[in-house]
């Protein structure tokens, strides 16, 4: 007679953190449910973009430092200002975010050539006037550039800290030229296509961004919350590592201080957590 194998413990917490990360990412209430893996996605199987979109962690961190580098630049700034409800729903935002990157990344083309074409109608859509009276679009290829720069740059970033940080250069050039796909795709111009190309572009960019107060205001929002509804512990971990990892020019441009002494146990914090996700997900599709 064949014995039931019971779950563990081991078992149980591994399908509780799977589950809450899912939850996380998936709008459950609208029928979201993970993104199924393809051999047929825009990028093969265990390609460099893969494996950095696949660490949790890291995107979190990444994807906050990416946000605050975004705000840096004026236009990208006055869309979001504009036309985004994000002070109400940061989290349907990262969810969607994230969920475009899942699609994008190891999605069926198909389902990823949709949900670019979705974007880019988002875009069109996302007009208006700048503060000096000039007209802004969130199609202008070069704010668009900026804005997967500062993407690609904190999802990397992150995934050397947080992930693997003995990723060859090679990979990490092919990280960039894989990337690069999506951002044209969406009508970015110019786009990095490796290690090189991403800095000498961040250089190149510098003297288009600031980093006046609604910038700052916008940094402090996302890093802080509100006064009636200040982020847990896990999110100003998450928020900490983001900064840390911030170039030093768009802390001072943002107001920000690195966080110095605190940022021992707030790297031990993120790597533990980065551990437990990866543990959690081990085998799982």
């Amino acid at each position: 007679m064949a014995t039931m194998k019971i779950p563990g413990p081991a078992s149980a917490v591994r399908s509780l953190l799977v589950r809450q990360v899912r939850g996380v990412f998936n709008d459950r209430e609208k029928g979201e449910a993970p993104v199924v893996p393809s051999d047929q996605a825009l990028f093969e199987i265990d390609s460099p973009i893969r494996m950095v979109h696949a660490d949790v962690v890291a995107m979190m961190v990444g994807g906050i430092r990416a946000l605050l580098l975004q705000m840096l630049h004026p236009v990208a700034l006055q869309g979001v200002l504009d036309h985004s409800d994000f002070r109400e729903d940061v989290q349907g935002r990262l969810r969607r975010t994230a969920r475009f990157i899942a699609q994008t990344t190891y999605g069926h083309r198909d389902e990823a050539a949709k949900a670019i074409g979705h974007v880019n109608a988002i875009h069109a859509r996302i007009t208006g006037t700048m503060p000096d009276g000039r007209p802004y679009s969130a199609t202008e290829p070069r704010v668009l550039a900026w804005v997967h720069l500062a993407e690609a740059t904190s999802f990397l970033e992150a995934y050397l800290a947080y992930g693997d940080p003995g990723m060859s250069l090679a990979a990490q050039d092919r990280y960039f030229d894989q990337s690069a796909v999506v951002a044209e795709m969406l009508g970015a111009s110019p786009v990095p296509r490796n290690r090189a190309d991403a800095a000498a572009l961040m250089t190149e960019m510098r003297g288009e961004l600031e980093g006046g107060a609604a910038a700052r205001e916008v940094a402090s929002f996302l890093l802080n919350g509100e006064e009636e509804h200040r982020p847990g512990a896990v999110a100003r971990t998450l928020a900490l590592a983001a900064v840390d990892l911030l170039p030093p020019f768009a802390r001072v441009a943002l107001g920000l201080k690195r966080p110095g002494a605190s940022a021992l146990p707030v790297m031990v914090g993120t790597r533990a957590m980065a551990g437990a996700v990866r543990w959690a997900f081990a085998g799982t599709r």
